[in-house]
């Protein structure tokens, strides 16, 4: 076999020349190979030793891996344990939270509603009650022919509004301001002063003349009432005698007829008859008859005017006063508040 290698040419042998002839030693091939051989094993074995090495730290690694990933798992599940119990602690909570959400919202509803109720019972009782007082004052006023009942009324009702500041009592609260401007502007007459100047021509009619009345003390016309010297007494007795046939017979025109033929008798049930006129207007201001007081008024001027004597002073003292009266009869009435009351009446019936 040797001989049979030695003797097969090697590629490109040709062109390196020619093949050796020469045989190594016999004993020197096997002991290369055997070195050879130990060599490859020793090789193998610091290979296999070395891989086996790596192998026991991968296994270590992975046994450590191993053991951090079930502690990582255990405090995994651990963790989704909490997770669980925390969830459902939560919503235990929630349902809870959600319970009483639900509850605060009905009672916050049934306050919300009792709020209302009681602002509407309030701005209602309040309306009746400035209806009441609003009333009650126009009746004090007519009572006493007097706007300052009303006006305070009107005042403290204005102000009580503005305190409970609702929207919906506005209107009440500018029919107010109208009916205020309204009574500040109206003029009211005295009615004390005409209750007094009543009184006085009750006490007058007795000293007012008749038409029909003989007054002495009244001189003629075109007569001079010069008184003569003392030494002219025939003089002064022929005065005497002329006045005193001059009052025997008189001349005077009289429009009224029925005054003249008035007797005695009459005269007084005339004069009675005016005091009761009289007494009539005083009775229906203090009763606020206001028409009728107009009427006995112009009655009992009508009756001045026809039967008694418009010449004499205090006639026409007498006719001054009772027009005087007259005059403030026709504005004694005091404004109503009609448009107040009916806001009122308005808001009560909660429009």
């Amino acid at each position: 076999m040797n001989a049979e290698l030695s003797q097969e040419p090697l590629p490109g042998s040709a062109a390196a020349g020619p093949v050796s002839t020469a045989r190594p030693p016999t004993g020197a091939v096997p002991r290369v190979l055997v070195l050879f051989l130990a060599l490859l094993v020793v090789v193998a074995l610091v290979a296999v030793g070395l891989l086996w090495q790596k192998v026991g730290g991968m296994q270590e690694n992975l046994a450590r891996q191993s053991s951090d990933t079930q502690a990582r798992a255990m405090e995994a599940r651990a963790a989704a344990r909490e997770a669980q119990d925390l969830a459902r602690e939560t919503a235990a909570r929630l349902a809870v939270t959600d319970a009483k959400l639900g509850e605060a919202t009905l009672q916050r509803g049934q306050i919300d509603e009792l709020l209302l109720s009681l602002s509407r019972s309030r701005d209602e009782t309040l309306v009746v009650d400035l209806e009441s007082s609003v009333r009650l004052a126009q009746q004090q006023a007519q009572l006493t022919l007097s706007a300052e009942p009303l006006l305070a009324a009107l005042r403290t009702a204005d102000q009580r509004l503005e305190r409970a500041a609702q929207p919906r009592l506005e209107p009440v609260r500018r029919a107010i301001a109208r009916d205020t401007e309204q009574i500040r502007s109206t003029q009211i007459a005295d009615t004390q002063g005409m209750l007094e100047k009543l009184d006085d021509l009750v006490r007058q009619i007795d000293e007012v003349p008749l038409l029909n009345a003989v007054l002495a003390s009244r001189p003629v016309q075109g007569e001079a009432t010069v008184e003569p010297p003392a030494e002219h007494w025939w003089l002064r007795a022929w005065q005497l005698v002329r006045a005193e046939a001059t009052r025997l017979v008189r001349v005077s025109r009289i429009d009224q007829p029925e005054a003249a033929l008035l007797a005695p008798e009459q005269a007084y049930f005339l004069r009675e008859n005016l005091k009761l006129r009289l007494l009539n207007v005083r009775m229906g201001l203090l009763a606020r008859q206001f028409p009728s007081a107009r009427a006995d008024a112009a009655a009992a001027a009508f009756a001045l005017h026809r039967y008694f004597d418009p010449a004499a002073r205090r006639t026409q003292q007498f006719a001054n006063t009772l027009s005087e009266v007259q005059a403030q009869l026709k504005s004694v009435e005091l404004p109503r508040v009609d448009e107040t009351l009916t806001a009122l009446a308005t808001a009560a019936a909660g429009r």
